[in-house]
């Protein structure tokens, strides 16, 4: 005979929050967020709690989208039995807890959607994999306290420091994961351990991107400008533009406006998600330009049809070019001493350049303005510099005060 009570199929998937009844002690809570997970209310028979009053007890079922309205019906019908019996479900139902690995790869399946890049994806899931899976990830995921968070931690806290602190921030969306679906309760090990200061504090050292010098990069530069290739191509516009290397190989043409002379990047590409105006010059719009031919979803076309360059690609051309003491992304850093060394300009126009975010958040919610003007000023004197075309460019003094013009 098939279980009833008050809930449907359809009200256990849109209920609002709250802590909504099926009868018999059973309960479907919705927390805020959106996250539904069973609960079940019982009084075990003949025991007692601290004041002597019955033993009356919440326990944790299950998420709402692994375990159906029937399966929690029928565990809680199992628990109250228990509890008749005088027996305390806590240490005497069968539950089917899940181990820390299925709720860590469930976890990265169900976060998809948000990462920004498949590297990105692949790191979250590979830090786990390669230091916690080996120790912990066949336990029960209810089972893993501090002594077990420590395990993983311990080994690489000091040598590998960003990788141990990597670590601490997936195992705890792991663990707070299962806490949200009923297979864990209590404190999360993992704040525990930070709390109570536990790991032994760790001075890092900041690592710097090997960066050429400016002087060095207009006959740097001469030399890309000779080259065919589209790693070189890539590479001209990457040091024109100081953006990221993921930035300017993810560019696509639906993203430039060579009217207005614009390059919009989209805030899921971005390092601070939020969306970057990168103003072209002359110099880029030539480099871009003659790509259009090609005919493809990217800019800078890789070996693949409609794929990107490999991010590698302008790594390996520095290294044939004998450059082996300097990065792509070191070319931000060399903007950014020219910035400051040479055209002098206010601190917030070269930081916006390079889309950081600058100032506090409150400062930010009134300076709206992302100076492109000034900017696109600041960029075609630096494009000039680097091309050689320097005595071309009228060079403008700018204001201390870097507010737009009104």
């Amino acid at each position: 005979m098939a279980l009833t009570g008050k809930l449907t199929k359809k009200l256990v998937e849109n209920l609002g929050a709250g802590r909504h009844g099926d009868g018999g002690g059973l309960y479907l809570v919705v927390d805020p967020s959106g996250a539904r997970r069973w609960i079940v209310r019982v009084v075990v028979k003949g025991q007692k709690n601290v004041k002597g009053a019955p033993l009356r007890t919440d326990f944790g079922l299950g998420g709402a989208d692994v375990v159906t309205l029937n399966q929690a019906r029928e565990r809680a019908l199992e628990y109250r039995r228990m509890a008749k019996q005088g027996l305390n479900p806590r240490f005497n139902a069968s539950r089917e807890i899940p181990t820390f690995e299925e709720v860590a790869r469930q976890v990265h399946i169900d976060r998809m959607p948000t990462w920004k890049n498949d590297k990105h994806e692949a790191q979250w899931i590979n830090t786990l994999r390669d230091y916690a899976f080996p120790k912990i990830g066949r336990m029960p995921v209810d089972a893993i306290g501090q002594p077990e968070v420590l395990m993983c931690l311990s080994p690489i806290w000091t040598e590998k420091h960003e990788t141990a602190r990597r670590l601490a921030q997936r195992l705890k969306v792991v663990l707070d994961v299962a806490k949200s679906k009923g297979f864990r309760s209590g404190e999360n090990p993992v704040s525990a351990i930070g709390d109570a200061k536990v790991l032994p504090k760790v001075k890092a050292k900041p690592k710097h991107h090997k960066a050429m010098r400016w002087q060095d990069v207009p006959a740097f530069y001469a030399d890309l400008t000779a080259r065919d290739a589209m790693a070189a191509k890539a590479l001209q516009f990457t040091c024109l533009t100081g953006s990221r290397t993921g930035e300017v190989l993810g560019m696509e043409w639906s993203e430039v406006d060579t009217d207005a002379r614009l390059w919009t990047c989209p805030a899921e590409r971005m390092k601070g998600g939020e969306v970057h105006r990168v103003p072209l010059t002359d110099e880029t719009l030539a480099i871009i330009e003659p790509l259009k031919a090609m005919k493809s979803e990217y800019v800078f076309e890789g070996q693949k049809r409609n794929k990107p360059l490999s991010n590698m690609a302008m790594l390996m051309l520095l290294r044939r070019m004998e450059f082996e003491g300097v990065t792509v992304h070191g070319f931000r850093s060399t903007f950014r001493d020219w910035a400051s060394e040479v055209a002098n300009v206010p601190r917030e126009v070269a930081e916006m350049s390079l889309a950081h975010k600058v100032g506090s958040d409150v400062e930010r919610a009134y300076a709206r303005s992302d100076l492109l003007e000034k900017r696109r000023l600041l960029m075609e004197r630096w494009s000039a510099f680097v091309s050689g075309a320097e005595g071309k460019v009228v060079k403008v003094a700018f204001p201390l005060n870097a507010g737009e013009g009104k």
